[in-house]
């Protein structure tokens, strides 16, 4: 991709950016000149090979493992991001699964709470250890990934997932707001049919992603490139008057 200077030699830190729309915009940004924090879970050859990319340019990169949903954990990945990169400038927070379809006659306690954890809580742990490096900047940005499931509910078996991923609409506007005179903006974006990634091969039939890319205006589903560039408009607007927004990412299918 064409570099983008103004991501050129910035601090960043991408949780779970070693698999799917993660691996993409952390490759994106090591293509625009940043050094890069990768977070991952389970993904360690990824995330090492992400940072071997990273060095080979001449970039400061560091793989750090990491439980999002543990507070020492997300305290950790920050701390250790920090002291690798010598600061940060912006955070993608990627992090989040809808591990199981379950309908809400079938869903157990502990299953909500397990994916709201992932989902939400997690952004909200990361966030929160970031907060004083990110305003240490006279600019700074934090890019959320939510989901076009947030905007109309999901499919059928969803109901956890697409209620976590609303509350990181609200989520994101509230802390623009708070965040504001702080110098940092906060945007999310909301990606629709995303295919190629383990999210959809996992949780997505043929025959569904199938029936979904008939309904889209633009006649194709969306890859994770078409959201890496998105994300990287968002975080690298530094002097911009974007913040609280939320940009879809759906060939057209929801709009608003």
């Amino acid at each position: 991709m064409e570099n983008n200077s103004k991501l050129t030699g910035k601090k960043v830190l991408v949780t779970a950016g070693a698999q799917g729309i993660g691996e993409a915009i952390t490759r994106h940004f090591i293509d625009s000149g940043a050094n890069v924090a990768v977070h991952y879970f389970s993904s360690a050859d990824t995330a090492n090979q992400l940072t071997e990319y990273a060095t080979s340019k001449g970039q400061k990169a560091v793989a750090i493992g990491g439980d999002l949903t543990k507070e020492a954990d997300a305290n950790a990945v920050v701390e250790k991001t920090v002291a690798a990169l010598g600061g940060l400038d912006i955070l993608i927070n990627n992090a989040g699964s809808l591990v199981a379809r379950n309908l809400l006659s079938d869903m157990e306690t502990k299953f909500w709470h397990k994916v709201m954890d992932i989902n939400l809580t997690s952004m909200m742990l990361v966030t929160r250890a970031a907060a004083p490096y990110l305003a240490k900047n006279e600019n700074s940005s934090i890019v959320n990934l939510a989901s076009l499931a947030g905007r109309k509910g999901g499919h059928p078996g969803s109901l956890a997932y697409a209620t976590s991923k609303g509350a990181i609409l609200t989520f994101t506007r509230a802390l623009a707001t708070e965040f504001g005179a702080q110098g940092t903006r906060v945007n999310a974006v909301a990606p629709g049919l995303i295919l190629g990634t383990s999210f959809h091969n996992t949780h997505t039939t043929k025959e569904s992603a199938a029936a979904t890319t008939a309904g889209i205006p633009i006649q194709r589903a969306g890859n994770a490139d078409d959201v890496a560039r998105a994300v990287l408009y968002l975080a690298s607007e530094y002097d911009g008057f974007i913040t609280g927004a939320t940009l879809d990412i759906n060939g057209g299918v929801y709009n608003m």
